[in-house]
């Protein structure tokens, strides 16, 4: 049975503003992990990396920031900063397949070092003082690999193993390997979340009955695509156009107020609605539009038609919590 539900970081989307308008309108989830903080050689915070850290932005959301690095003194340097920010856990990002990150050796990138991996996670735990969870893939190129990670993974303490079990080539298509996340449920010695195509409070079912040793899911496209997916797990309503109408326009409000500019509240917006337009039948037909639209006016405009012209599908509640 699903005990814990963390909302993914979304790069992009599930920023401070997102989960600060999304808690408190949707709610559901239990954590939400902020985008990764990639620490730099000279160890300075960036504005952009401040606003999504600051605790007070963060306030009312129980949140988990997430590092994204294959220096162990650069993470170890971040948890500290993090730590006395107030902090609680730090998470690795282990898992993102973006080609400009696994050229640097980040994200999953560092999947293909394992020697060097387990050197760091001996360098981290031997020095860190909080608790570390991580994100991971299965490898880079084939699933097998993953038999030499967690071998790796099981000498650690780690507090949280979030598993998406694809591989980097893979990205976010084709078959997920849920064979190869049965094997880590029986080995792993440390306790697991599950990440990967759960977009449906069926497919949450299906994988709750499939795993009913697993108390933990990572949801994060379904929850960008159906909002109220994450209260729907716990046997309340689906979202309703008028819910839907007022979400929206505060995102678009607060990121105006956030950025200080129309245009890349605009922007967020549509990135926003890549995955929420999907809720809607016939969606599809104005997908093209919305991605291709410049400016606010044009966005404004297919934000309205949406709303005025199409349907909601929705999903079958059901209590999984």
């Amino acid at each position: 049975m699903i005990k814990r539900v963390d909302l993914a970081p979304l790069d992009g989307i599930t920023k401070v503003v997102f989960r600060r308008v999304y808690q408190e309108m949707f709610g559901g989830v239990d954590r939400c992990f902020i985008p990764f903080f990639s620490p730099t050689d000279q160890h300075i915070v960036t504005k952009r990396d401040q606003r999504e850290l600051d605790v007070a932005n963060n306030a009312g959301v129980d949140v988990v920031p997430q590092i994204m690095t294959r220096r162990a003194e650069d993470f170890l340097w971040a948890a500290e900063l993090l730590g006395n920010m107030g902090y609680g856990e730090v998470n690795l990002n282990l898992g993102c397949p973006s080609g400009t990150v696994t050229a640097k050796g980040k994200g999953s990138g560092f999947l293909s070092r394992p020697e060097d991996l387990d050197r760091f996670f001996e360098t981290v735990f031997s020095r860190v003082r909080l608790p570390v969870s991580v994100k991971t893939r299965l490898g880079i190129q084939a699933p097998e690999e993953f038999e030499r990670l967690l071998a790796i993974y099981n000498r650690y303490p780690i507090a949280c193993l979030t598993i998406h079990p694809r591989v980097q080539k893979e990205f976010y298509k084709g078959h997920i390997h849920r064979e190869l996340f049965a094997w880590a449920v029986e080995r792993s010695l440390n306790p697991l979340c599950y990440n990967g195509d759960l977009l449906t409070v069926e497919d949450c079912r299906s994988f709750a009955e499939d795993f009913p040793g697993v108390e933990a899911v990572m949801i994060g496209r379904g929850a960008v695509a159906d909002p109220a997916l994450p209260r729907k797990l716990r046997g309340g309503s689906g979202a309703t156009r008028e819910e839907l109408m007022a979400f929206t326009g505060r995102l678009y409000r607060e990121y105006q107020e956030f950025y200080g500019q129309v245009g890349p509240a605009a922007q967020r917006m549509k990135e926003v609605w890549f995955y929420l337009i999907h809720l809607f039948e016939g969606g599809e037909r104005l997908d093209k539009r919305m991605r291709r639209s410049r400016g606010p006016g044009e966005y404004e405009a297919l934000e309205a038609e949406i709303f005025s012209e199409l349907p909601l599908r929705q999903e079958s509640a059901g209590p999984l919590i």
